[in-house]
């Protein structure tokens, strides 16, 4: 098998890119690709290698390198035919040699997240992409923190994949679209309408001023640092919008976009008075949430308040594809995803 086979592989490049992501549970490669020298190799260089620029926190890639090289072993059947990467020892090794942060510890620490974009076209290569031209999202994430101030927006949840999922199969609403991110977070839907979905400029919004200061990095990592096309901005949910500063700020509004947003009933009737102040000063405005079904109630709840404030909804037909089917990037499919669309 040659490398470039074994960097095409669909079980090879899938388990790549769940790495890179962070992703708990990655699937393994078929013993009959593991015990093949090129696909150890192709893995090193993808994943564990020391010229990764965004390689996984360093107790995941124990874990994961510590597993890879027992199911590397189990699968070999002639030692002379087969044999383990030196490469991949020498990393386990090299992770070692330095004590590990603590679970406590790792858990307040801030790793790099690499999303892979599966339904879109691979793109020409440039610096921001390290010379690879997988299109692909680079994030900063803090997975087990919400912080002191109460936020959820160090991490980009489920809602937010999927709903760019939907973006990339119809790029519609973004495409040459003046577009407004609500509880943006860590800008990953953003960052993917500013750099893949040729949007004319997108606004992060969010109400927390840690998250917003944020959003620069997120820019920064995915090459949109120079950019006219992204920036970031703070929005408060329920404060008055026509006639004041941040009336002036957002400019002319065409699409606004919001995921996981809708998880706390007391937030929801600020959230939707101000869509309702949106859709008054743009009329005609596209509005797209995306909301994990994690409690019904809360849901209901939304849509309850949607339809009192004179929103007509409906569903976009976008099911959550099983895990087994997804290339990247990676998100249960244990849980509902609703995308709604909402009109005035």
């Amino acid at each position: 098998m040659s490398l470039t086979k074994a960097e095409d592989h669909p079980q090879v490049s899938r388990f790549c890119w769940q790495n890179l992501q962070v992703d708990p549970a990655p699937d393994f490669p078929a013993a009959e690709l593991l015990r093949e020298e090129t696909v150890q190799e192709t893995i090193y260089k993808r994943v564990f290698g020391e010229e990764v620029p965004l390689r996984p926190p360093r107790r995941y890639q124990v874990r994961v390198l510590k597993q890879l090289i027992s199911r590397i072993e189990g699968a070999i059947e002639d030692w002379e035919v087969h044999g383990i990467s030196d490469n991949l020892t020498s990393a386990l090794s090299r992770l070692l040699s330095e004590p590990l942060p603590s679970e406590t510890e790792a858990a307040q620490q801030r790793d790099y997240v690499v999303y892979h974009l599966s339904l879109l076209l691979p793109t020409q290569p440039t610096a921001a992409d390290d010379n690879n031209s997988s299109p692909r999202i680079n994030l900063l994430e803090s997975r087990s923190l919400i912080s002191a101030s109460g936020t959820t927006g160090l991490r980009t949840w489920e809602a937010a994949l999927h709903l760019g999922q939907y973006l990339c199969a119809d790029p519609s609403p973004a495409r040459n679209k003046r577009v407004l991110e609500l509880g943006a977070g860590t800008g990953y839907l953003a960052v993917l309408c500013a750099k893949y979905l040729g949007s004319s400029h997108v606004i992060a919004s969010d109400g927390s001023d840690e998250v917003v200061n944020h959003l620069a990095h997120s820019f920064f990592l995915n090459g949109l640092q120079d950019s006219t096309r992204a920036t970031a901005m703070q929005l408060r949910w329920g404060h008055a919008l026509v006639g004041t500063e941040l009336d002036g700020a957002l400019g002319k509004v065409d699409t606004v976009l919001g995921a996981d947003i809708t998880y706390d009933a007391s937030v929801i009737p600020a959230l939707v008075a101000t869509l309702e102040d949106l859709a008054t000063l743009f009329p005609g405005l596209t509005v797209l949430i995306a909301a994990t079904e994690r409690n019904r109630v809360t849901f209901e709840s939304f849509l309850d308040v949607c339809g009192k404030r004179g929103f007509r909804v409906t569903h976009e037909p976008f099911p959550v594809p099983p895990r087994s089917e997804q290339n990247g990037p990676f998100y249960s499919d244990a849980t509902p995803i609703h995308i709604c669309r909402l009109h005035k």
